[in-house]
């Protein structure tokens, strides 16, 4: 059965969350993911969405059922009072990225064996950016974000390199009976120093070369 795969809303930022979603729908992406307050903001107006909504993502908190972005690590924050700050959320989904608390592929592991019922949403451009493989830890994902990088490189096309092998991701994903989700992201955030002309070509771009390893 051919993998459903979504876009994050992100990607065709700054358009309103319902444009997001009815872009999303005429590119023929099978879900959309939404920030938490834009989420909201569409249940506050009670309109039909065109897309499911595959995961809500969430920028502070630890609300049930959301992704969470790792807390960056900050100076003298040591792995117990991670640990202790997960603990006290049960049933968290923490989403990896760069100089945070799971930062590395050692790290991640540390904090599921550490945190019983730890999930985490898995980015390939962010494990790819660090310098390490995100095969290595799609087995402890609920949700997976596509994007081809290379390290130092948050953000490369299919046709550029990089160094995320999607053939291989496919492949662990389909070892492993998965039946999370599966979402394209890119964005432009010059402000965190990812700015990036096209996200939205990159996604599609990226969509169409991942269709024949997705059963599409």
């Amino acid at each position: 059965m051919p993998f459903p795969l979504g876009v994050a809303a992100i990607v065709f930022a700054p358009a309103p969350a319902m444009e997001c979603v009815e872009r999303a729908a005429a590119l023929g992406f099978d879900h959309v993911d939404l920030g938490q307050a834009a989420l909201a903001g569409l249940e506050a107006e009670g309109k039909p969405l065109a897309l499911p909504v595959g995961d809500v993502i969430a920028g502070r908190g630890f609300p049930p059922g959301c992704t969470t972005v790792a807390p960056v690590q900050r100076p003298g924050q040591s792995f117990d009072d991670v640990v202790a700050l997960l603990r006290a959320h049960p049933g968290t989904r923490l989403e990896a990225g760069p100089r945070t608390v799971a930062g590395s592929v050692a790290a991640i592991r540390a904090l599921a064996e550490a945190v019983p019922g730890l999930r985490f949403t898995i980015d390939t451009g962010h494990i790819a950016t660090w310098g390490e493989d995100p095969v290595e830890v799609l087995d402890l994902a609920d949700h997976v974000q596509l994007r081809q990088a290379a390290r130092g490189r948050p953000q490369l096309l299919p046709d550029e390199g990089g160094d995320v092998d999607f053939a291989a991701v496919i492949a662990r994903l389909e070892r492993l009976d998965y039946r999370g989700r599966l979402t394209i992201e890119y964005f432009d955030l010059p402000d965190y120093g990812w700015p990036l002309a096209d996200p939205v070509g990159h996604a599609v771009a990226l969509a169409e070369s991942l269709a024949p390893l997705l059963g599409r």
